[in-house]
């Protein structure tokens, strides 16, 4: 972390493991919002621009979500921005035309349709933390709209997204439906169950990080141990784990080190390997 975490994950680091308190996760935080209300700025590494991004939206509520400390004045302004910036829908767009004016990773492309990546998942913290806002209602039907079609089509991420929204959902009668078509799709489609496997992939760990996470019970407990022991002896020797893709800066590399690390760690500690 000291080689490689930014200020902000260092002081994740030291809420989730040293008892340090939420105070100095929120004040860093605070540095990559906008006047706007949006998150950028780096707080996702492989999109160096400055401006607020609807994926920023999404890091920055994770971070809170995490610390338990849903900050009044960060998600109240965000809000605001993400009402400001969405579609007729209601929903977020993957990236907006901003994006273009900082470098970022090829993959970060600007789109003009709503997405449920990464809506599904603002909308499913912000539900869990108990936030009301008109935006949260109108982009809480699009998502159920949207998945009205079921999960035949969803991306990896996408899934991810959806995991979230279904965590704490608005209609439990939609979320049961919409539970047994995302775990097909899951596990036909998007789970890669071989550690070994090279490049970016989703293993069961990314779907079921917890023990207590709806969608462990879609996944063999010795499947999940193997996963965990391939984790564990990931570990680097000078502490940290690696990440598998080519981000687009050396200084991405580093900062998404620290991140990964924190969350390989979380992972590690729910299912008691720590």
């Amino acid at each position: 972390m000291l080689l490689n975490g930014r200020l902000v994950d260092r002081y994740r680091f030291a809420a989730l493991f040293d008892a340090a308190g939420s105070e100095p996760v929120i004040r860093a935080l605070h540095a990559y919002q906008n006047e706007d209300g949006g998150f950028g700025n780096g707080i996702e590494p492989d999109i160096r621009g400055a401006s607020s991004q609807p994926v920023g939206a999404e890091q920055a509520l994770r971070i809170l979500d995490e610390v338990g400390h849903f900050d009044p004045d960060i998600v109240g302004r965000l809000c605001d921005w993400c009402a400001g910036v969405a579609t007729a829908e209601g929903g977020l767009p993957f990236a907006l035309e901003s994006i273009t004016d900082g470098p970022r990773a090829p993959w970060w492309q600007p789109s003009t349709d709503a997405s449920l990546n990464p809506t599904a998942a603002i909308v499913g913290l912000l539900h869990r933390a108990g936030v009301e806002h008109d935006w949260v209602s109108i982009a809480n039907d699009f998502c159920w709209s949207v998945l009205a079609d079921g999960a035949s089509e969803l991306t990896e991420h996408d899934a991810l997204c959806v995991l979230e929204f279904l965590r704490s959902p608005s209609d439990p009668a939609l979320a049961d439906r919409t539970i047994g078509s995302l775990r097909t799709r899951v596990l036909d489609d998007l789970v890669t169950n071989d550690p070994q496997t090279i490049g970016y992939v989703m293993s069961p760990l990314k779907f079921a990080p917890t023990p207590q996470h709806l969608a462990r019970s879609w996944f063999d407990d010795n499947l999940i141990e193997y996963h965990l022991d391939v984790l564990q002896d990931a570990q680097a020797p000078d502490g940290g784990w690696p990440i598998s893709w080519e981000p687009p800066t050396g200084a991405a590399a580093g900062e998404w080190r620290g991140k990964v690390t924190i969350d390989s760690l979380l992972v590690l500690r729910s299912y008691d390997r720590l």
